[in-house]
C-alpha cells in the first residue's frame, strides 16, 4: 500500500521493448536505498516490482496490460517520474490509501497559475466520474490530491509550490497524459450498496 506522498522525482535511464512487455531502468537514490529483489515501488502511481537494482538505479518489468491502461507506455529515456516506496505498517498515512493500481488515464486540459498555487484541470474518463467528489481524494501520477471541482468529464486540483517543485505535475503541460487512481473506499461502498440492493430484490 502507498499513500500518494511522492518521495522523489526519478528519471528513466533505459527502456527495453520486449514485444508484449517492456523493461524500464530508473534512477532514484532515495527509493533504491535498501531495495531488494521483489520489492514494490510506485512509478507515476503504478506499483512495479523491483527485478534488479544496482547503485541508485532499479529495473522493473511492465506487462502489456499495464502499458495499455496507464501512461507508462509513453515514457522514454530522460522522462521524469514520481517514485514512492510502500508505506511501513504503523507509519503515518500522510495522503490516503493508494494501491498503485491505475484505474485509467486523464489528460492535462489547462493550468491556471496564481501567486502561491496553481489550479490544474484534468480530463476524467466517464466510467470514473462517479467516484470523484469535491473535497475527496484522487491519485494523479501517484500523487495524493484533493479534488477542488468535480465535473462529469473533468476535475480540478490545486497544487502548492512543493508539489509543483518536487513532482511531475510541476512540468506537465496541456495534452500530457496522467495516471488516475480513484479512492478505493468509494469503489468498495458502491460494491456493498449494489450487493444490498440485489439481496433486497
Amino acid at each position: 500500500m502507498f499513500t500518494g506522498i511522492v518521495e522523489e522525482l526519478g528519471e528513466v535511464t533505459a527502456v527495453e521493448n520486449l514485444g508484449d512487455a517492456a523493461r524500464f531502468r530508473l534512477r532514484g537514490p532515495v527509493v533504491t536505498e535498501g531495495a531488494q529483489h521483489g520489492d514494490s515501488i510506485a512509478v507515476n502511481g503504478v506499483c512495479l516490482t523491483v527485478v534488479d537494482h544496482e547503485g541508485e538505479e532499479f529495473t522493473a518489468d511492465v506487462m502489456a496490460e499495464t502499458l495499455t491502461r496507464s501512461s507508462l507506455g509513453a515514457l522514454t529515456v530522460g522522462s521524469r517520474v514520481n517514485l514512492e516506496r510502500p508505506t511501513a505498517v504503523g507509519a503515518r498515512l500522510g495522503g490516503h490509501i493508494v494501491q498503485g493500481h491505475v484505474d485509467g488515464t486523464g489528460e492535462i486540459l489547462a493550468r491556471t497559475p496564481s501567486e502561491h498555487w496553481e489550479i490544474v484541470k484534468i480530463s476524467l474518463p466517464p466510467d470514473l466520474a462517479r467516484y470523484v467528489v469535491e473535497k475527496g481524494s484522487i491519485t494523479v501520477d501517484g500523487i495524493s490530491l484533493t479534488v477542488v471541482e468535480a465535473g462529469e468529464a473533468h476535475f480540478t486540483v490545486s497544487l502548492i509550490p512543493t508539489t509543483l517543485a518536487l513532482t511531475t505535475l510541476g512540468r506537465k503541460q496541456p495534452g500530457d497524459p496522467v495516471n488516475l487512481e480513484v479512492d478505493i473506499v468509494a469503489k468498495y461502498v458502491e460494491r456493498l450498496l449494489g450487493a444490498d440492493r440485489e439481496a433486497a430484490e
